[in-house]
């Protein structure tokens, strides 16, 4: 009598419990995640509906200077109120933003001023989250699908959210093909048998339904990864270590050195991070630019109050329009201290993109950095894109057409998911919902297999410590369950 385990008829088994215990126990978080995900595709539009007054300016004249326009919005929030960033009209008829930092605000919240920015009138006052400028109606859904509400705690949720979508679209993809290689007419498995009835039309639709979204949801799942707590920095930490890192634009000033050549700013780093010995050096006076020669103390104040002082805004616009700044959606950061420039950044998230910045020192409007995109590394390029397309703005509403329909199918299969569950229950004696497939696949799988199945769960426990911790989880529940319940004849093969 031989003692080998068959090598047929333990993948499917396998693949078909992890399918329906991922999705039993991670379903309420991908429910949550795939229906506010629907929410955000549409939320542009329902933005422009309900902020219309903030965001159109009823005056077709010419615009008033930038300046004036701060000055206008400065008056309105109070001489104390510090310049976050400003954002200029893109169009006519948009309004001008000018964004405060405001500490009783949360993470990355600033407090927006709206403007008509040919008559300066204040159209709007408004919290703005985040680097798309979401307002409080996009905002409150970004977050809903983000973190719950909850903060750095909620961002569990989505991130098993993320790591599981994968997993049980992988795992719906092994089932659909050993579907296919049984089935009479393949191509019945691809569009819903509406004949049938009960547990097989359910069946039906949703592993169809899965079939048309999988590269979606496969996406959908990896760009999610990237905004997570655990997994996310996994990922940062290998783009590092192998130098698919963005390039960023640095702010620094730079000053002269007792030799008079160039040298970065005190207080920071060769990475332009703030360094700890902050005001240990003394540093030489500036060298001279553009006509500023080297002087007093005095002199020195001077020159550092003209390179922070927002009347200057128009010119450092210009200068960096000069230098790579050639799309109207821009924004402008104002100096972080006297030792660093202003920011001109573009923030066109549609395709093409246009992501270029440029360092301006805003007392001699010299270029003293600049970052373009089309200089990014192929990785930084696909990240920058990746993230564009999971939020719905690289081909405008297209993309978010194709998000709202990926998006509320997921939500659909979900729910006939959860139907199959219950429509599998026992009919009679009064039980509940349907029992989850036999287990002992692992015990009739050859050496290869185990091993080849350990091998990939600590993989993906390592790449995603999340995934990997609730995995053990299930797999330790259900093996206590498995002692302490009544064994089906299958379960002791």
């Amino acid at each position: 009598m031989t003692t080998n385990r068959p090598a047929q008829g333990w993948l499917g088994p396998l693949l078909l419990r992890l399918h329906f215990y991922a999705a039993i126990l991670v379903g309420p978080f991908l429910l949550v995640s795939a229906a506010s995900g629907t929410l955000y595709a549409l939320s542009p539009q329902l933005e422009k509906a309900v902020y219309a007054h903030e965001l159109t300016a009823p005056s077709d004249a010419a615009p008033l200077p930038l300046a004036a326009q701060v000055g206008a919005a400065q008056a309105h929030v109070g001489p104390e109120a510090q310049i976050a960033a400003v954002r200029p009209a893109p169009e006519p008829g948009d309004t001008t933003r000018v964004m405060y930092a405001d500490d009783a605000l949360g993470e990355s919240e600033t407090r927006a001023i709206f403007l008509d920015p040919a008559t300066g009138e204040v159209r709007g006052d408004l919290t703005v989250y985040g680097t798309s400028g979401a307002l409080p109606l996009r905002g409150w859904i970004d977050q809903l699908h983000r973190n719950l509400h909850l903060g750095d705690a909620g961002r569990l949720y989505s991130e098993l959210s993320a790591s599981w979508l994968g997993v049980i679209a992988v795992a719906g993809l092994g089932l659909w093909i050993r579907r296919a290689r049984r089935a009479r007419r393949r191509r019945d498995l691809l569009r819903p048998d509406l004949r049938a009835r009960g547990y097989r039309r359910t069946l039906s639709l949703h592993s169809s339904a899965g079939i048309w979204v999988l590269l979606g949801a496969l996406f959908l799942a990896a760009t999610g990864i990237t905004w997570s707590q655990y997994g996310g920095g996994n990922i940062g930490t290998v783009r590092e270590a192998l130098g698919f890192t963005t390039e960023a634009v640095d702010p620094r000033l730079p000053v002269a050195d007792a030799r008079g050549a160039a040298a970065p700013a005190a207080g920071h780093d060769e990475h332009g991070e703030h360094d700890e010995q902050d005001g240990h050096e003394e540093h030489a006076e500036h060298a001279e630019h553009a006509g500023h020669s080297t002087g007093t103390a005095g002199d020195a104040a001077a020159d550092a109050s003209s390179r922070t002082d927002p009347a200057a805004i128009d010119d450092v616009l210009a200068a960096g329009q000069a230098a790579n700044i050639d799309t109207g959606l821009v924004e402008i950061l104002p100096p972080a201290d006297e030792g660093s420039a202003w920011v001109v950044q573009e923030i066109q998230r549609s395709f093409p993109t246009e992501v270029d910045a440029v360092a301006v020192d805003g007392a001699t409007l010299e270029v003293v950095d600049r970052s373009d995109f089309a200089d990014q590394d192929l990785a930084a390029k696909l990240t920058r894109w990746g993230i564009d397309l999971h939020m719905g703005t690289m081909f405008g509403l297209a993309n978010q057409i194709v998000l709202f329909l990926i998006a509320s199918t997921l939500v659909l299969m979900i729910l006939w998911g959860y139907r199959m569950w219950w429509q599998r229950r026992p009919t009679r004696g009064g039980g509940g919902p349907g029992r989850p497939p036999q287990r002992g696949a692992l015990r009739r799988a050859p050496w290869w297999g185990v091993g080849l199945v350990l091998l990939v769960a600590a993989g993906i426990g390592a790449a995603l410590p999340l995934l990997g911790a609730s995995l053990a989880a299930f797999v330790l529940v259900d093996a206590v369950v498995g002692r302490l319940g009544p064994a089906r004849p299958a379960d002791r093969t």
